[in-house]
């Protein structure tokens, strides 16, 4: 079996650890957009964190959006041009704290956009500090010990906020294996769509590792979400205005 690149792929290298699921996201969005025809509408707006580093990997329309506000910069782009295909591209640490209150009130709008969260349950760029994903007992630079909810309080669940919501679409992906890559690009894919058929706001998060700050090798990493990530965080769809679930 052979795979065709898809058009928007670039040659250049992108920055991401070995291991980094940013890299498969960024394919799925090519993979998309080129199925469906749009690559010359999409615009992608990247955070200041290590999901940036896609502008210099798919050859996209993007905007830099200051940390934390991806999601509130994509409502703005979406807005001024109602043709476009707008994905915000933030994750798990900036759309779950500093930029909680676009994540949540894009939702409560239902804007006509694409939040595609990349959980990798920690602040990646900046050390790998402890963040609202993640999970109990998980250690990091700032929780050495693990996160104790007594102390940290408990991992933040976008599906738990927003299952009630009156929004298009909510849907949980991830990268540890083929089979969950190949559903991933189905919950991206299903999202675009409703964008074009103007349903509202969509949300999909994709567990991703981060072996550099897990301090794990990259097959450890992926053993990691099967085996922790996707118990406290269950994979699958969980709102589809118009649709079946």
């Amino acid at each position: 079996m052979s795979y065709k690149i898809p058009n928007a792929i670039t040659s250049n290298e992108s920055g991401w650890c070995p291991g980094c699921g940013h890299g498969i996201v960024a394919r799925l969005i090519a993979e998309v957009a080129e199925e469906l025809e749009v690559e010359d509408r999409v615009v992608m707006v990247r955070d200041v964190a290590c999901g940036a580093m896609v502008s210099g990997v798919v050859e996209f329309n993007n905007i830099g959006g200051a940390h934390g506000r991806p999601i509130i910069t994509a409502c703005g782009a979406k807005r001024a041009r109602k043709d476009s295909i707008v994905i915000a591209h933030p994750g798990d640490g900036s759309a779950y704290s500093i930029g909680i209150e676009s994540t949540i009130h894009a939702a409560l709008r239902n804007e006509n956009i694409l939040a595609l969260i990349v959980n990798n349950s920690v602040f990646g760029m900046t050390g790998g500090q402890m963040s609202p994903a993640t999970l109990i007992g998980q250690k990091t630079t700032s929780s050495p010990k693990g996160r104790d909810k007594d102390y940290n309080g408990s991992p933040f669940d976008v599906v738990k906020t927003l299952k009630e919501y009156d929004i298009a679409y909510l849907a949980r992906g991830s990268v540890d294996s083929p089979g969950e890559v190949t559903k991933a690009k189905k919950y991206i894919k299903k999202a675009i769509e409703k964008q074009m058929r103007g349903e509202g706001f969509c949300l999909v998060e994709i567990l991703s590792p981060c072996p550099t700050n897990w301090n794990k090798t990259p097959v450890d990493s992926l053993k990691m979400i099967k085996d922790q990530q996707k118990v406290f965080y269950p994979v699958g769809e969980y709102i589809d205005k118009g649709g079946n679930l």
